[in-house]
């Protein structure tokens, strides 16, 4: 293994302040690229999905739980994914281990659901067994195949106005890696990470940053634990 050399105190912080010009630069390049996906154009959902749920089943618009914003990544855990039926794809099981706690993302008004195509009783049995706590549905029709993940994962973002529905973003392949914490998945949809400092459209919701952020058992409290 051929390693960087070995350098004086000095001499490194030197090294790590030129990166850091270059790092700043991708950080602000990334939020120049969100904002850009905060204004593309919506595409109607005008179709009726049913999936399958714990309680039944539900439609497209039960998935939002109430909330405007929707994720939706697709899963590969069904007979034919290597893992099957103890686990699912190697891949997505290990962006199910990255997903941080829900109640960040349902505070912003969003909602994260998993979709594959097992019966729940599996799904059930595979969440208890990986310690995973998403809301996991069972696709029941052409679902997949209409939002591009028919035949590989991807991640799709919905919006809800009332009663109808828009996508608004869709990302796989290795653009899934980057998925897990609240504020990438923030970033990538409609409205952000809605805070002030963002460049977002006239109109979207937006509040200071860092007020919002809570305990993930304290959402909800009058008090913002935390605030300076």
């Amino acid at each position: 293994m051929h390693t960087p050399p070995v350098v004086a105190p000095d001499a490194w912080e030197a090294a790590r302040e030129d990166l850091l010009v270059k790092e700043k630069a991708l950080t602000h390049a990334r939020d120049e690229l969100a904002a850009e996906r905060r204004r593309m154009p919506w595409m109607a959902v005008t179709k009726d999905y049913v999936f399958a749920g714990p309680a039944g089943k539900v439609s497209l618009l039960n998935l939002f739980d109430g909330r405007r914003q929707l994720i939706v990544y697709r899963a590969f855990f069904e007979p034919g994914v290597e893992g099957w039926p103890d686990h699912a794809c190697v891949g997505c099981s290990m962006v199910a281990d990255q997903v941080a706690h829900l109640a960040h993302l349902n505070a912003r008004d969003t909602t994260l659901v998993f979709v594959s195509r097992a019966p729940q009783a599996n799904i059930v049995r595979l969440k208890a067994r990986m310690g995973w706590e998403m809301p996991w549905f069972t696709i029941t029709d052409s679902f997949d195949a209409d939002f591009g993940v028919g035949e590989w994962h991807g991640t799709n973002v919905f919006y809800r106005d009332g009663d109808r529905l828009f996508r608004t973003y869709f990302i796989n392949n290795r653009g899934d890696e980057q998925m897990g914490s609240t504020w990438n998945y923030l970033d990538i949809t409609p409205l952000g990470r809605q805070e002030a400092w963002e460049d977002s459209p006239e109109g979207y919701p937006q509040t200071p940053p860092y007020e919002w952020w809570n305990w993930h058992d304290s959402y909800g409290e009058s008090a913002t634990p935390g605030k300076k």
